[in-house]
């Protein structure tokens, strides 16, 4: 969902999402709530993070509770490291209405915090 959002606030940025134990596929759930903000994410997928650890970035940000302990070292050049935990809506028990709401407050929050990231830090 963050990969959405930022790439939705400038079709520039080179953004990539991965997880340190990715799902087999994008959780249709994730892709119904993103679809209401106004963003398709059907075509993204899941990528592990260690495709990733040799690049160099400018920002490097973990999201998930566990992911900033479990996030292995990045050896490319990062210029700023950000933690911005969330609840992993993957997670989520419940009926199927009590369900996709925890996924619209995490995506509603994710979006808050990014665009904030994006405008205080990114674009400024």
């Amino acid at each position: 969902m963050a990969e959405g959002f930022l790439k939705s606030k400038n079709n520039n940025l080179e953004v990539y999402s991965a997880g340190t134990i990715p799902e087999g596929k994008v959780s249709a759930i994730a892709i119904k709530v993103m679809k209401e903000a106004g963003i398709d994410i059907s075509a993204h997928f899941p990528k592990n993070v260690d495709r990733f650890v040799n690049q160099s970035f400018d920002y490097v940000v973990t999201v998930c509770d566990n992911a900033k302990e479990t996030c292995p070292v990045f050896t490319g050049e990062v210029k700023h490291r950000r933690h911005i935990p969330f609840e992993d809506p993957a997670k989520a028990s419940g009926t199927e209405y009590e369900v996709i709401q925890i996924y619209r407050k995490v995506r509603d929050e994710i979006r808050a915090r990014f665009e904030k990231l994006y405008n205080d830090e990114i674009a400024g």
